[in-house]
Order: structure tokens, then C-alpha cells, then sequence
């Protein structure tokens, strides 16, 4: 295992943290220690906290869930003094190692509630983060508010000190704050969601409001929510990847993971209370992160989806497999070129150009071995989120529709659950009702517009757009995906 005992005797080619991390002191506590939080906030705090004056930004992880296979990881992070190892990846197959020391404590919620609200109430924490899935913070998607039906949040605003849900955690642990006359801390969400401080700012002061509405008052009032855009490819890690990742590392790691070496992290700046020298490390520290986040979404994320939805019908596993067929890479050059970029602002300091062979070199990288189901799955609110702002472009300028038709027509076809070889797979949406999965599911081509994934443009003219998707929804069943392609 890696221990701090051990961290003298590294193999060759893995570099220690660097700095004493009996040194090292919590400023953040971070909620949802999965790999993309240790690839990324980790990573670059990793990176500060050996700059001078910077020993008080060490983090405290928690984990919310209880079962067997949470303790297991609380287990592993004791076990190994919170100190995991992290393999960086080019497309070339060039590796750097290293082990990450951030991570100073983890604390299972379930078994140490008290610990939890002791460190929320402590003023050294400054910053509370979060890495709880675009989905984890309970808005309702119909009406756009804070589900307040939410079993949990209604025990939790029934025992408001006893808190069982993030949400409960740190509104609490904000009432204890501002009742000892200490500062409020910045709430920093780092979920892969647009305007994502504003979703936290949403999540959390409607929790508050239905518990105290004073306090939801002060919570605003002192509280910052910053906007923030990440970016880094971080895989599952299954029991062969790990034991390939130490075999090739020397380390007998319980916590191995595998990155690529592309990363960005683009957040406004906007702290209540003082922050780390984030800027030192890498991170862009802007006004608005309106225009970046609309560069990774209509370009990377709409291409990647693209690219599952068409790998999944061709039986593909992984989107490396997908890159490198080259009419698939074909596809996503030309979509990008004529669809998007021309429409496109590009972020202060960004060139649209470099950034899409930056993705479509990010893509082909083998190491990564990303799943096409995985990247495929809740397709009806990506294709709302990556696609509509270009569909809606092409419309309104009566441009050529080709190539989004055809990828409305590989994401219907898609949810069928087979591709052209035969085979059967299993799509992930979920939030489809069973409604929803007949809709999706009948022989009648047309049928699938009434799916909620066609909402951002039924306002405009698209009856050219929906005749072209069913004539390459009968070629691909007919004839096959190839054979559906724009020229």
C-alpha cells in the first residue's frame, strides 16, 4: 500500500508530493470523492499546496452513501493515509505518475455525522466543493425548482441537526456559523453542468428557504456560488485496469487511477472567503464562464455524443474505437467545421481551430478505453444540452440539416438496444418513463419526436429537419449506419 511511511521508497518514475504533509492543513471539504474529483480539484490542489503559503488548502473528503462497498473505500483511504496514485496518459502513450497527497482526511457521513457538521462550522474550512453528478442536486426537471417532495430532503428539513443529505449538511453547518458570528464559505460545485454555481445556488437556498427563511437570507447574503467549467477524462477503474496501472507503476496502490493528460478548469472568481492560488496551478480564473462552457459543450460534448450514439450501432465498445473509423472522424470534423464553429464564440483566449484537434486528439486515446454506452447514456437531456443551440442555428439560417439529422436519427435508433451486427446492448436513460421507453421503442419513425430530447427547436420550422431524420432513420435500420452518413 501507499503510506506516508512508503513515500520514501517510491519505484522509479513516481513522484512523491512536494511537500511535508504533516505540514498540510484543511481549508476544503469536498463532498463526493469519485475519480474525476481526484484527477482534478485533488490534481491541482496537489499542485498548490507546495507553493509557499499555501499548507491550509488541504482537503477533507466525504462520502454521503452507506453499504458495503462505501466502507470499503473509507477503509481504503484510512488504510493508505489518504494517498492515492494517479497515471496521466497522452493519445501517444506517454505516462507520468505520481501520488496525490491533497486529500488529508475521509470521513464516511453515515457513521460520523458529527464530524461532518464539526468541519462545516470550523472556520478554517473555507471552501465546501462537490463532485455529486449532474443529477445530484435534486431539481425538479419540470418545474426548475428544488424538489421539496424529496423523501430525504423532507426528513432532513424535519430534523434539520441531524442531516442525512448534502444539502442538510451544509445548510446546517452554515446556521452554526452564522449563529457563532463566523463567515459564510464558498459553496463550489465542480459537476460537469452549465452555470453549475447557479444550480448549487438553486439547490441549496431552496433547501434553506423551506427550513428557515432568515437564514436561506444570510446563506445568500454571505455565500458565493462561482461558475465553473471542467474538463478531464477520467475512466472507470475495474479490477484489471487497476491491476495493469500497478503492475506498470511498481506501486500496490488500493486506489489507482488513469487520466488523460489534458485538463481545464476555467472558474469565476468569486470566494467568500479567500481561496487557494488557483491561477498558480493552472486554473483560469475569469468574470463569466458563459463563453467556455458553450466551447466545450457545443464542440466536445455534442461530438462525443455523436460519436456513441454512431459507435453503439457499429457495435463499438470504446469512443477511441469510434475516432478512429474515418468516416465517423469525418462526420465530427465536418459537423464541427460547418455547424458549429462558424456560429461560435470563442472563449477570451481560445482558438476554435486548436481546440477541435484537441478534442478529436483526446478522443482517440486508447488508454482511456471510454465506454460508447457510457457516454451515450442519459441522451435525452444531452441531446437538449449539446445539440439545440447549433440545431437552432441551422434552422433559423435555413442551413443544411444533414448531419444533426442524421445524428437525431442514430440517437433514436439507438435507444433500440441493438446494432447492425445484431447484438443487443442495454441504452441508460434515466429518466424515461415507460412512456417514454414505448415511444422510443415504436416502429413508427416519427414517434420519437414527441420525446422531450426534441423540445429546443418545436417553436421553429423543422419539417424538413423531421423528414430528413425518418428517411436516415429507414436507411440506418435498411441499409446500415454507413449508408446513412452525410456526404
Amino acid at each position: 500500500m501507499i503510506t506516508r511511511e512508503t513515500l520514501q521508497h517510491l519505484p522509479e518514475g513516481v513522484s512523491a508530493p512536494s511537500y511535508d504533509l504533516k505540514d498540510i492543513k484543511p481549508g476544503i471539504l469536498h463532498f463526493g470523492v469519485g475519480n474525476f474529483f481526484r484527477a482534478h480539484e485533488a490534481y491541482y490542489i496537489d499542485k498548490i499546496l507546495g507553493l509557499p503559503g499555501q499548507h491550509q488548502w488541504g482537503i477533507v473528503g466525504v462520502g454521503l452513501t452507506s453499504g458495503e462497498r462505501s466502507k470499503k473505500k473509507a477503509d481504503d483511504f484510512k488504510s493508505q493515509n489518504c494517498l492515492f496514485s494517479l497515471t496521466e496518459t497522452a493519445p501517444s502513450g506517454d505516462s507520468k505518475r505520481s501520488v496525490i497527497g491533497a486529500l488529508t482526511d475521509y470521513i464516511l457521513a453515515p457513521e460520523k455525522p458529527d464530524a461532518v457538521l464539526d468541519l462545516l462550522s470550523d472556520p478554517s474550512i473555507r471552501i465546501v466543493s462537490m463532485t455529486i453528478t449532474e443529477g445530484g442536486y435534486n431539481i425538479n426537471e419540470h418545474t426548475g425548482d428544488f424538489d421539496l417532495e424529496n423523501a430525504d430532503v423532507q426528513r432532513d428539513l424535519a430534523n434539520p441537526e441531524t442531516p442525512s443529505t448534502i444539502f442538510g449538511y451544509v445548510v446546517e453547518g452554515l446556521r452554526r456559523r452564522r449563529d457563532a458570528g463566523n463567515r459564510a464559505f464558498t459553496i463550489m460545485s465542480c459537476d460537469n453542468l452549465r452555470h453549475n454555481g447557479n444550480v448549487a445556488r438553486k439547490a441549496f437556498l431552496g433547501f434553506a428557504r423551506a427550513r428557515d427563511p432568515e437564514l436561506a437570507s444570510w446563506i445568500e447574503a454571505n455565500a458565493t456560488f462561482p461558475n465553473a467549467m471542467v474538463d478531464r477524462i477520467t475512466p472507470t477503474v475495474s479490477p484489471a485496469i487497476a491491476e495493469r496501472l500497478n503492475r506498470e507503476s511498481g506501486l500496490d496502490d488500493l486506489l489507482p487511477l488513469v487520466a488523460e493528460d489534458f485538463t481545464q478548469w476555467v472558474i469565476e472568481d468569486e470566494f467568500a472567503d479567500g481561496r487557494p492560488a488557483l491561477e498558480k496551478a493552472g486554473v483560469q480564473m475569469v468574470d463569466d464562464v458563459t463563453d467556455y462552457e458553450f466551447m466545450k459543450i457545443r464542440m466536445l460534448n455534442a461530438s462525443h455524443i455523436f460519436l456513441a450514439f454512431s459507435g453503439l450501432l457499429l457495435g463499438y465498445d470504446h469512443i477511441d474505437e469510434s475516432i478512429n473509423d474515418p468516416d465517423l472522424r469525418k462526420l465530427v470534423e465536418a459537423y464541427l467545421d460547418t455547424d458549429v464553429i462558424p456560429t461560435l464564440k470563442a472563449a477570451p483566449g481560445e482558438d476554435l481551430e486548436k481546440y477541435k484537434e484537441s478534442v478529436i486528439s483526446r478522443f482517440s486515446n486508447p488508454a482511456m478505453a471510454d465506454q460508447n454506452l457510457r457516454i451515450g447514456s442519459d441522451g435525452q437531456s444531452k441531446v437538449q444540452v449539446f445539440w439545440t443551440a447549433t440545431i437552432q442555428n441551422l434552422l433559423k439560417g435555413k442551413l443544411p440539416i444533414d448531419r444533426v439529422a442524421y445524428g437525431l436519427a442514430a440517437y433514436l435508433e439507438m435507444l433500440r438496444g441493438k446494432n447492425e451486427k445484431g447484438d443487443s446492448f442495454d441504452p441508460i436513460e434515466p429518466t424515461f418513463t415507460e412512456e417514454s421507453w414505448k415511444i422510443a421503442r415504436s416502429d413508427d419513425f416519427s414517434a420519437g419526436f414527441d420525446l422531450p430530447a426534441f423540445d429546443g427547436w418545436r417553436k421553429l420550422n423543422h419539417e424538413e429537419l423531421d423528414k430528413k431524420v425518418i428517411e436516415l432513420r429507414h436507411i440506418i435500420r435498411e441499409k446500415g449506419v454507413k449508408a446513412a452518413l452525410p456526404n
